[in-house]
């Protein structure tokens, strides 16, 4: 039996027993004698009746985030060629953004208004593939995450946006983010991760799985994207005052990163819990890939479970561009450039 499949049903295992045994809020929940490596485990997390509650419930559902078709990122291209098709593209941008040109069909619509939108608006599941669409990918990543762990299992984030149609849209966003202001100040030493603690109080109130979901849900819907993403400006000049993770390969880690970043496997992460009660829940925490993509999806669980995070705008190609289109072959990085950037026509 592999790591990864003993991981996940140990998970289960564990969240069902504590459930069904559980007399008070909170419980120091060890992980099955399976579940890790003896010398991996060094402290039992401790995790909310309704925390275990919501774990177990998105595993029965399907397991999102560790499946095979997370992140669900689509390409401008197979956008463009089904365009009259039985799709549907909701542009996330602001009204003004939308009106000076967009995607043929698309509709318009906040961020806060997709919930009732998806509820009453439309029949989603009568669409093949429901595509959202923002200026750079990051904000759609942000909201796919979420229909996904909703049940919308036909939504799709564009990647790169909106700066992936045309250059006159790129020259708006992806080109002025890319940057390699911050090259000099990377680290290459190995951070260490906390012992496990606690995770964030959910404190809905709620009794089912479901539930809870749902009341976490319309808080975040209803909390709007002012603040889900951070810049590098902000990172570099204090980056002792938030957590920072770093979702990259080991050796793209050690190639180069922020101050003080913690590597988290992407795959081994999202619903662990004695992965996430490594993470401390009384400090902002930062989230950064490549392209802030992958962080736009893993910022949306975090904040499911009570974190305080949000995704580095840009991402990588927001500091060490040049470093990332030098080293492009040898360590697979993905700089945004013109071979990114189709011809394609939008529509007022």
């Amino acid at each position: 039996m592999n790591i990864r499949y003993t991981q996940v049903v140990a998970a289960i295992s564990l969240l069902i027993t504590f459930i069904a045994g559980c007399s008070g809020n909170n419980t120091a929940i060890k992980p099955a004698a399976e579940a890790l490596p003896a010398e991996k485990v060094t402290a039992a997390p401790v995790i909310g009746n309704e925390t275990a509650l919501l774990l177990k419930d998105l595993i029965d559902n399907g397991d999102y985030v560790n499946s095979q078709v997370f992140p669900s990122l689509i390409k401008a291209s197979i956008v463009h060629e089904n365009i009259g098709k039985n799709i549907l593209v909701v542009d996330l941008r602001p009204d003004d953004q939308y009106s000076a040109g967009h995607i043929k069909g698309a509709v318009n619509k906040r961020f806060e208004d997709l919930p009732g939108y998806f509820e009453t608006g439309i029949k989603p599941f009568e669409y093949d593939k429901i595509i959202m669409v923002c200026a750079d990918g990051q904000l759609s990543s942000y909201t796919t995450c979420l229909l996904r762990l909703m049940g919308y299992g036909n939504v799709y984030a564009m990647r790169w946006g909106m700066s992936a149609w045309n250059k006159s849209l790129a020259q708006t966003a992806w080109l002025k983010g890319v940057s390699g202001k911050y090259e000099a100040n990377l680290e290459t030493i190995v951070n260490e991760k906390p012992i496990a603690g606690t995770m964030p109080d959910l404190a809905t109130g709620k009794s089912t799985g479901e539930d809870i979901g749902a009341a976490r849900f319309n808080k975040l819907f209803e909390a709007g994207t002012g603040d889900i993403m951070i810049s590098a400006d902000e990172v570099f000049s204090h980056p002792q005052n938030y957590y920072i993770i770093n979702l990259e390969r080991k050796d793209k880690y050690e190639d180069g990163h922020i101050p003080g970043a913690i590597r988290y496997k992407p795959e081994a992460t999202l619903g662990f819990a004695e992965e996430m009660a490594t993470i401390p829940s009384d400090k902002p925490i930062v989230v950064y890939c490549g392209t802030g993509h992958n962080s736009g999806f893993a910022t949306a669980f975090f904040r499911l479970f009570g974190y305080d995070a949000r995704t580095l705008k840009y991402g990588n190609n927001s500091f060490m561009f040049d470093k990332m289109s030098k080293e492009r072959v040898s360590l697979s990085w993905l700089p945004f450039g013109e071979a990114d950037i189709n011809n394609f026509e939008t529509v007022k």
